[in-house]
């Protein structure tokens, strides 16, 4: 797993998201415990059920914490807005429909198209890094060409719309 950037609030999240997996494991013990108290394990629906449940809840904790390990996380101070790159907002002309978008460029897990965050690794997101106000950019999406003007660049750090 490679870095991920996130910010501080984002950083925290995780670690409550951890703390609640962790807070279901004595209960999912509890259930393997009773389920056990039901005699033969070999044909024991319960007990397969909620060890498999162990066993999912496990697999989301490593994953957690291995995401928690790889994290880097961003302040606010050092987010440089001189061109369009990650945890920026960006306003667009967009030249071929002659309408204002408006995109913010956040990590995969924090992606929300409705909202208008976009997953820096987007096809979207790798064409507009790197430009700057005023430029022009074409785009190649799998739904086709686009064509942008940058119109401004802010910070977008705190993840709230």
């Amino acid at each position: 797993m490679g870095t991920h950037y996130i910010t501080r609030k984002g950083y925290e999240r995780l670690h409550e998201q951890l703390a609640e997996l962790r807070a279901e494991q004595p209960l999912v013990r509890d259930r393997i415990a009773v389920a056990r108290e039901l005699g033969d394990l070999s044909e024991n629906a319960e007990y397969h059920a909620a060890r498999e449940e162990m066993t999912m809840l496990m697999y989301k904790i490593d994953s957690l914490e291995a995401k928690i390990n790889s994290c880097r996380i961003v302040e606010e101070e050092e987010i440089d807005i001189s061109s369009v790159r990650f945890f920026t907002k960006v306003t667009l002309m967009d030249l071929k429909q002659k309408k204002e978008k408006v995109f913010k460029l956040v990590s995969a897990e924090d992606m929300d198209i409705a909202s208008g965050r976009i997953s820096i690794q987007s096809p979207l997101a790798k064409g507009l890094i790197g430009k700057k106000v005023g430029e022009k950019t074409k785009i190649t999406v799998p739904a086709g060409e686009l064509e942008f003007e940058i119109l401004k660049i802010e910070k977008y750090f705190d993840q709230q719309d």
